[in-house]
């Protein structure tokens, strides 16, 4: 066959719609984000009069991951979230009032935080005894409603002056989600459809009852469209324009600065939006991302100094994030995707997945700490308060509840990033959402199955390979993302070369006939970049496609406490940090050398002696920035700085692989004036 030539041009329109050569044989073109003109017709969406969804979750099981993020959940099992149970005074089956159907005992969030990542673990990777040990927890959930509709533990009806704690109840939600998901048990629709009942026969003054139920009342709503999209009883959207009404006011701005609450509490107008079909209940969920972040996050890494709260002059990118912040991050994240169709947010969760998440726990996954930063030199257990906000330890690594929400909640963050990978389109197409090895089974067009193993080591390579199997062929649309740093992506069928142009922050979308055996390859070239972070004393970072670098420092990793099967770490240099990068005025990413790895990817590659990148720059060392008085690197000096020290070769590597790691830069220049007094004193 003769080679196609398209040329894509891109038009102005709210969809940014690209022309193509369609025809009879479909074509190539180029989408701001996906359109949500139609309702898909093969998997779940949502139903008039909420918005169309633009792009709708495959069934649970239906995406098997393969590579370095199989490899990660499968040391998730085997680590501290598999085997909590065995060390959480939280999760003992006897003692839990979960797990006791008539609610008796203790039982708040911990249970159905960990829960929620354990369950689908189980689910995406197809263990049997999780699974199991699972639907022990879920059996006796689903045997506690009560005749009025409440369910789980007694105490949370009454624990807010006489009023209900819903907050729990929120988490537990999502746990019975995924688990109708995966199994159709409908007696999950049975249990919320009543427990919503009991919801909406609540007076406002009792849906307004506490802090976290207010702040967090965004999570309720998507599960009452969740159940609406699956039964279409009308009294639901009532419900969720009354909890709306009652809760904190998201659309306004950010209405408490503790992270955790920010990082999934942000996102509450742009679920709202749905039903409201306002623009500026999408426009507030942007806005308040935008707010928090121009100011607490202005480092790498994709998170925001939040260590605990957000703290006016406490923005240096030694400032920590919670755990939990993270993985709530990445699931606002997941869900802007699918209400939007907008490719910045998949962009926005593979930033922080990729370079925050995986230094927040161990390499072997059997511990984790409560914050983790952009420059952090020294993860010892002592305190740093108030350079932390909090007292305690931090900073050090720990399978046990120093904090024990993070300790729980961590379970989700990647189950929930493999169940995203690809995404079900309101045309009945399909899209490849996050880039990893996978392996997909979906209903598109008229129904047909059709398999599509992805091939990658993304984002370790810039080549997604993917091979069709059809038992017939069909036409569908196939939505690629062109991540934001991608300017020039390349696209071959069937080994062909096919010539496209599509923006940075786009979807190319190959809507053709396929068959059985049809292959893509769909390379997003990536380069060396530097990011000058103006707000954050002009400090730099390193990148190269989606990933961000982070000075090698030496670790010597120092066990302590008195359990030898969950050994607890500190984490200490054993090689300078205090460097500058020397940067070509004219070209600064030129003196940047990448580096490669021959040979195939490890299956834990976020570590430093296995990554399969890594990047040499020059550097001179800036003797007066060193860690304060309570073992926190100090404050960033204001870029240029001037130095003396010796020019050196330095070693960069990705930033999610560096425990210990420096990845904001101060630079150099030789007539600039010294840095002095850095990181003592106030902020």
């Amino acid at each position: 066959m003769a080679r196609t030539l398209i040329r894509l041009t891109l038009l102005c329109g709210a969809c940014g719609l690209a022309a193509s050569s369609a025809g009879a044989e479909g074509g190539i073109r180029s989408l701001r984000q996906v359109p949500a003109d139609a309702r898909g017709q093969l998997y779940v969406s949502n139903r008039d009069p909420l918005l169309p969804s633009p792009l709708m979750k495959l069934p649970i099981g239906s995406i098997a991951p393969k590579g370095w993020l199989r490899n990660l959940l499968e040391l998730e099992a085997q680590g501290m979230t598999g085997r909590l149970a065995e060390i959480s005074p939280w999760l003992k089956f006897a003692s839990n009032a979960w797990a006791n159907k008539e609610g008796k005992g203790h039982g708040w969030e911990e249970l159905p935080y960990w829960l929620k990542g354990y369950g689908d673990l189980g689910y995406v990777l197809k263990d049997e005894a999780i699974i199991r040990q699972a639907r022990k927890w879920i059996e006796l959930v689903l045997q506690s409603q009560m005749e009025d509709g409440w369910f789980g533990p007694r105490e949370l009806r009454t624990s807010l002056d006489g009023k209900a704690d819903m907050w729990p109840n929120m988490v537990m939600l999502n746990v019975l989600q995924s688990y109708y998901e995966y199994s159709g048990d409908p007696r999950v629709l049975t249990l919320m459809t009543r427990y919503f009942k009991w919801q909406a026969a609540r007076s406002d003054k009792e849906l307004a009852a506490g802090f976290w139920p207010k702040i967090r009342m965004g999570d309720n709503i998507e599960s009452v469209y969740w159940l609406y999209n699956r039964t279409g009883e009308g009294w639901l959207l009532n419900l969720a324009k009354r909890l709306h009404a009652n809760m904190a006011d998201w659309t306004g701005g950010i209405c408490t600065w503790h992270n955790v609450n920010i990082a999934q509490g942000f996102r509450e107008p742009a679920v709202y939006y749905m039903q409201a079909k306002q623009p500026r209940f999408l426009q507030a969920a942007e806005r308040n991302y935008q707010t928090v972040m121009g100011t607490y996050g202005q480092f790498p890494g994709g998170g925001f100094a939040g260590d605990e709260n957000c703290r006016p002059g406490y923005t240096d990118p030694r400032q920590g994030f919670e755990t939990c912040g993270v993985v709530e991050f990445m699931h606002s994240f997941e869900m802007l995707t699918k209400i939007t169709g907008d490719p910045l947010w998949s962009d926005r969760n593979e930033e922080i997945a990729l370079n925050t998440f995986p230094a927040a726990l161990t390499p072997d996954l059997k511990a984790l700490h409560y914050l983790t930063g952009a420059n952090l030199v020294q993860l010892d257990r002592k305190n740093k308060s108030p350079g932390l906000q909090n007292q305690g330890t931090m900073l050090s690594y720990s399978p046990f509840a120093v904090y024990r929400c993070c300790q729980h909640n961590v379970s989700h963050g990647w189950p929930y990033y493999a169940e995203e990978l690809w995404l079900a389109t309101a045309d009945n197409g399909l899209c490849a959402s996050l880039y990893a090895a996978s392996e997909v089974r979906a209903k598109v067009a008229d129904g047909t199955t059709v398999k599509i193993a992805q091939a990658t080591d993304y984002p370790f390579e810039d080549t997604i390979r993917l091979r069709i199997s059809l038992p017939k062929a069909v036409r569908f649309p196939l939505y690629l993302r062109v991540p934001r740093w991608c300017s020039q992506p390349r696209l071959a069928i069937n080994g062909k070369a096919t010539e496209v142009k599509a923006e940075p922050r786009s979807y190319l979308v190959v809507d053709r006939t396929w068959s059985d055996g049809d292959t893509l390859s769909l390379q997003l070239p990536m380069h060396v970049s530097l990011r000058v972070w103006k707000r954050n004393k002009n400090s730099v970072s390193v990148g190269y496609g989606p990933l961000t670098f982070s000075l090698k420092i030496g670790e010597r990793w120092q066990g302590y406490g008195n359990n030898p099967a969950w050994p607890e770490w500190e984490v200490f240099p054993t090689t300078p940090w205090n460097y500058g990068l020397v940067l070509n005025a004219r070209e600064p990413a030129e003196g940047l050398e990448l580096v490669r790895r021959p040979g195939p990817l490890a299956g834990q590659p976020f570590t430093p002696d296995a990554v399969p990148i890594w990047l040499r720059a020059k550097a001179r060392r800036i003797p007066a920035w060193q860690q304060d008085k309570l073992g926190l690197v100090g404050r960033l000096p204001l870029s240029p700085v001037q130095s003396d020290q010796p020019l050196e070769t330095i070693t960069l590597i990705p930033m999610g692989a560096a425990r210990l790691r420096i990845s904001a830069f101060p630079t150099i220049s030789g007539n600039a004036r010294p840095a002095t007094s850095v990181g003592h004193g106030k902020p």
